[in-house]
């Protein structure tokens, strides 16, 4: 990165505030989550959310086998839930693309892929621009990549920035979520400072976890992510999307971060294009309590 990209980056952070202390936003979440998560306890906020929801497998086990049995789910819950909205992606490994894009037969269904060396991002940025060029020549219509950790915890912000921009280029038109992995950035200060050079990056949504740490999504790592994509639309007038994933195990989890965009961010986020939940467990659950009785489909 040249010196005048690094005077960007810097111009960049010193717009936000990051003097946060990690109890005073647990507190206002706890305090958020008490006053305002039972008024979205309605059918239609759960049948939104199902059409938020990002389907997912990410597994050492996974086979073109098993990723086309859920993509026939996909395929076959229109017919079988007619009126329910679809999920909004069904999201794989790159060398799953092409088969899920080829073989899903609903319309609005965007086949996502995960790429750049998921989930650690411990590759060479050649082999990660690479990967997700393939992933996007074989059809994804969203891709998911991860900031390196590593290298932010160490400072080194000039390369964060360049490997999410040059990542964004190779996805081009194509949305881009970067995953900040918020467990493992110690504080609410480095959620928020991971979020703005996310954003300033090309980020086209900012997503919490990959689900493989020790600690994923959490509601206060949402509030932050939440009230950094605030200021920078406040900043900027662009609008980014907001992604909870991983440890999402529960309806009242998911009602949590509804809630949490919904009073930071307002009514305008609250589409399945700004807002998706990565889960996949949370589709059955969604679809029990809308139905009144334990469904089991995907």
């Amino acid at each position: 990165m040249t010196e005048k990209q690094f005077g960007r980056i810097e111009e960049a952070l010193s717009k936000y505030n990051f003097d946060i202390k990690d109890e005073d936003v647990k507190e206002t979440v706890k305090k958020l989550i008490a006053e305002k998560v039972a008024a979205n306890d309605t059918p239609e906020v759960k049948r939104f959310m199902f059409g938020s929801i990002e389907l997912t497998t990410l597994t050492t086990t996974d086979s073109d086998e098993s990723v086309l049995q859920l993509v026939e789910k996909v395929n076959k819950f229109d017919n079988e839930y007619p009126n329910y909205p679809h999920v909004a992606t069904l999201v794989t490994y790159p060398r799953f693309t092409k088969l899920v894009s080829e073989s899903l037969e609903v319309e609005g269904v965007i086949p996502t892929c995960v790429s750049g060396a998921f989930p650690s991002s411990q590759a060479l940025i050649e082999v990660k621009t690479v990967e997700t060029g393939l992933a996007i020549r074989d059809g994804a219509g969203n891709v998911d990549i991860v900031m390196h950790v590593g290298q932010f915890l160490s400072g080194d912000y000039e390369t964060v920035c360049d490997e999410i921009q040059q990542q964004k280029e190779t996805c081009g038109d194509v949305p881009m979520k970067v995953i900040l992995e918020t467990g493992d950035l110690g504080s609410c200060a480095n959620i928020k400072k991971a979020s703005i050079l996310a954003m300033y990056s090309g980020a086209d949504y900012i997503k919490t976890s990959t689900g493989k740490e020790k600690v994923s999504a959490t509601p206060e790592a949402a509030y932050m992510m939440c009230q950094a994509i605030k200021e920078y639309y406040d900043e900027t007038g662009i609008m980014v999307g907001f992604k909870p994933a991983g440890g999402i195990n529960s309806v009242m989890d998911a009602l949590i971060y509804y809630t949490i965009v919904k009073e930071i961010l307002g009514e305008k986020w609250l589409t399945n294009e700004l807002f998706r939940l990565g889960t996949s467990r949370l589709a059955n659950l969604l679809l029990s309590e809308l139905e009144g009785k334990e469904v089991k489909f995907f």
